[in-house]
């Protein structure tokens, strides 16, 4: 019962199919007794290219029958007349089978795998028999477009007599194509040409070029009563298989011969009953816009070859393309022609790229390449596509070439590992927009278009424009990064023509360049320490993750010589416009005047839009303030010093004036100044006879009023020193306060500072 219904489901729902990566040739005409070669296309694998392939015969009831392989066998019908060759480098196997007839005629596959039920393309044949032709008739075949010479032979008796060229139309009617009389069809005017000559003399040749369809038929050549039978069969270019992977290249090579050296050329592509055929690119300049930016032809001048490549190949791509000659560059009859039948296999092995990126002016796009990982030792290209000139110029290589314009802006980082490079623009600008080629000089199917689109915006890396050193002294080069890159690397490094070599940075904490953000934005500044000549150049700051490299920024940094002190102060230096000025310390200037060579004025960088700045500069209004500020700092102290000076003399004045002490002598009290008391001697008794030899007594009761002397009072022999007074004492320290006041100014140093 389960398994009566699984085959009604099995009735009922439809089959289910997908698009099978073999690619052979759909439909192949054949004449009996002739040979036929198929190609089979399969996927670039290791397995595929080792495993079984086959070409087996459909049957009514839906099985295939095997009739060779590559596992040596081959089916009697076939024995003797077909084999099967594998071609491993090419992705691909041929049948050869040869002694056609009509009983060939089917429905094939080929395929590959251990059975016949594997991966496989279906391939119909039909053998058809060959017209009868009349005996000793000539045959000729050529390809539409082409020319053919038909040789008439003729006796020596019609040497002089009527000559030409007819076609049968009919039984009985043969229609003159050409005679010797210069009489000429209408359908053949300015294709057809009689000639008579020959080794013998005794032949006469009739050339038609560009042969159209219609052509075909049967002509007879008549001299006199001398007739001879010509069958011409004009053939349609069999389609030539080009097997492509999604998002590789294809180039379409079209041969048209050394005729066709001066006509403009085309490729066209057929439409899907294959009556009319649009053309996609020609050598006058047209190309349809579908495929701007990814096709490009070159044509030899020598035997006019034709080659068309497009690359980053689509679904839609898959179908039929033409290849021709003719006067206007386009399609038409009796045009030379070759046909190609382009099949994209969507079971690609090629990466995946972003086909556009997009880019603010000022900023920095990045574009990874894929090449072919077997390939990692060759070079690597990258270049724009230009419309106007058919060519992709050349911007940059691995080996170091560089295109001037795009010198300090471009680089390319090649990761053999990961079988990519990195391309890194930065500095765009709206000129910049178009298409870009990722190439090498080897597998030409590894080839990639990117289109650069310039959108509106801001640079999310922020560093100055120009930096000018000084030989010999230090340089540090800020790079402001926004929140967003805070978990990502930063980094620092120098250009080159072979890259940008990373360069050792530091992080100087959170930037204040970015408005509405947190402290995750970061300020990372690269130093260079004794600056030197070889330090000038391109230097980059940017962001990357693991080996995926993101935005970059770059600045040039131009070093002079050292500025020598100029003695004139009143002379002003100026810099050039847009440039910042390191001084011999480090610092870095705005491009502004600077009035005094002595004096260095320090300003971080420069606040992005939306934000106030401080100008330090000494000509500003803003400058005059900041140095009034420091002049103030150091003034204020100095005054300070000098009242409290001032005070202390008034202080010590105040007390001389009033300096008297209250002091008890017995029962007695009485006023005694205290200058009074320097000199003790003169109020001493007794106990200070050392010192005065002459007693001195103070006289009580009332005896004597005054004591009597019997003399002046004797000098003592060492004069005893005397003491300063309140007046002296204040002057010493008025002049300290202001001998330590005049060192303190000279203490003071010359250009202004942080008060």
């Amino acid at each position: 019962m389960t398994l009566l219904l699984l085959t009604c489901l099995l009735a009922v729902l439809p089959v289910v199919s997908m698009k099978s990566p073999i690619f052979g040739p759909e439909d192949v005409h054949r004449v009996e007794g002739s040979s036929v070669s198929i190609k089979c296309f399969y996927p670039a694998t290791s397995v595929n290219r080792h495993t079984r392939k086959y070409w087996c015969r459909q049957t009514a009831k839906g099985s295939c029958t095997t009739l060779i392989s590559s596992e040596a066998f081959v089916s009697p019908n076939y024995a003797n007349r077909a084999n099967l060759t594998n071609f491993p480098e090419d992705n691909l196997f041929v049948v050869d089978i040869a002694k056609l007839n009509q009983n060939d005629t089917g429905k094939y596959k080929c395929g590959l795998g251990a059975n016949n039920r594997g991966l496989s393309f279906d391939v119909s044949l039909e053998v058809v028999k060959g017209p009868q032709l009349p005996a000793e008739t000539q045959v000729y075949r050529e390809d539409v477009g082409r020319k053919v010479i038909i040789k008439c032979p003729f006796t020596a008796e019609n040497a002089q007599r009527r000559k030409s060229l007819c076609k049968k139309s009919g039984q009985s009617r043969c229609d003159t194509i050409i005679d010797s009389d210069g009489n000429k069809h209408e359908n053949y005017k300015y294709r057809v040409k009689l000639t008579v000559g020959g080794t013998s003399g005794q032949i006469f040749t009739v050339t038609i070029d560009q042969l159209r369809v219609s052509d075909t038929g049967m002509y007879v050549c008549e001299a006199g009563n001398s007739k001879k039978n010509v069958d011409l069969q004009v053939l349609k270019p069999e389609p030539e298989l080009v097997y492509g992977d999604l998002r590789s290249s294809v180039s379409f090579d079209c041969n048209l011969g050394p005729d066709m050296i001066r006509k403009p050329k085309f490729l066209c592509r057929m439409s899907t009953n294959g009556e009319a055929c649009d053309t996609i690119i020609n050598t006058l300049g047209q190309k349809t816009p579908g495929y701007e930016g990814r096709i490009l032809y070159s044509i030899s001048e020598e035997n006019g070859f034709f080659s068309v490549f497009i690359i980053g190949l689509r679904k839609g791509d898959a179908g039929r393309y033409m290849c021709g000659a003719s006067s206007d560059g386009m399609p038409g009859e009796g045009s030379p022609l070759q046909v190609w039948h382009l099949f994209v296999n969507e079971e690609t092995s090629f990466p995946n790229i972003p086909s556009v990126v997009k880019g603010v002016a000022g900023g920095s796009v990045t574009v990874l390449c894929p090449y072919n990982p077997k390939e990692s030792n060759l070079l690597k290209y990258w270049c724009r596509w230009e419309d106007s000139k058919n060519d992709c110029s050349l911007l940059m290589e691995t080996e170091g070439l560089v295109n001037q314009q795009y010198k300090g802006r471009l680089v390319l980082y090649d990761e053999p590992a990961n079988g990519t490079y990195t391309v890194i623009l930065n500095q765009l600008t709206p000129q910049d927009a178009g298409f870009y080629w990722c190439m090498t000089n080897g597998d030409t199917r590894w080839r990639y278009s990117v289109e650069l689109k310039i959108v509106e915006g801001e640079p999310n890396l922020k560093v100055p424009e120009k930096v000018v050193a000084s030989k010999g002294e230090h340089l540090k080069l800020p790079c402001h990064f926004p929140c967003k890159f805070y978990p990502q690397e930063k980094y620092w490094c120098k250009w080159t023509n072979k890259g940008c070599q990373t360069l050792p940075s530091q992080d100087d904490g959170p930037s204040s360049a970015f408005v509405n953000c947190d402290q995750n934005s970061r300020i990372v500044s690269l130093t260079l320490n004794s600056v030197t000549k070889a330090d000038e150049g391109w230097y980059w700051c940017g962001v990357k993750q693991g080996h995926r490299y993101g935005e970059t920024a770059a600045v040039y940094v131009a070093v002079q010589e050292k500025t020598k002190v100029a003695q004139d102060v009143s002379q002003p230096k100026a810099v050039p416009s847009g440039d910042v000025v390191v001084q011999p310390d480090g610092r870095k200037v705005e491009n502004k005047v600077v009035q005094d060579p002595t004096l260095d004025v320090i300003e971080d960088f420069e606040a992005p839009a939306g934000e106030s700045k401080i100008n330090t500069q000494p000509g500003s209004a803003e400058g005059q303030s900041s140095t009034s500020t420091v002049l103030v700092s150091t003034l204020v102290p100095l005054a300070l010093m000098l009242v409290v000076g001032f005070a202390a003399v008034g202080v010590l004045r105040a007390r001389h004036r009033r300096n008297v002490d209250r002091v008890s002598i017995g029962s007695y009290r009485t006023d005694i100044s205290m200058s009074d008391l320097e000199n003790t001697g003169d109020f001493g008794g007794n106990d200070n006879r050392g010192a005065y030899p002459v007693s001195r007594e103070t006289s009580i009761a009332g005896k004597d009023d005054f004591p009597a002397t019997s003399g002046c009072p004797m000098e003592s022999e060492e004069p005893k020193k005397a003491k300063r007074s309140s007046k002296e004492e204040a002057e010493l320290t008025y002049n300290a306060l202001v001998i330590q006041s005049k060192n303190m100014a000279g203490n003071i140093p010359d250009g202004p500072q942080e008060a």
